[in-house]
């Protein structure tokens, strides 16, 4: 995974961790699903790149 996606992943991931925060401290549970919604974006984004990185260690040998 390249550096420039490994930093936005961790923040679209830091994004909705505060958005979760907030709504838990507002009791917001509209704010609380936005938030894990980012952080599940940010997960899956990770695996797709993890899936990337296997793939192309896997051809280059």
């Amino acid at each position: 995974m390249g550096m420039g996606d490994k930093i936005k992943n961790e923040a679209i991931d830091a994004k909705g961790k505060a958005k979760e925060a907030m709504g838990d401290l507002r009791d917001d549970e509209g704010q609380q699903a936005e938030g894990k919604m980012d952080q599940a974006e940010a997960d899956v984004r990770k695996t797709g790149e993890d899936l990337k990185d296997a793939w192309k260690d896997a051809t280059d040998g």
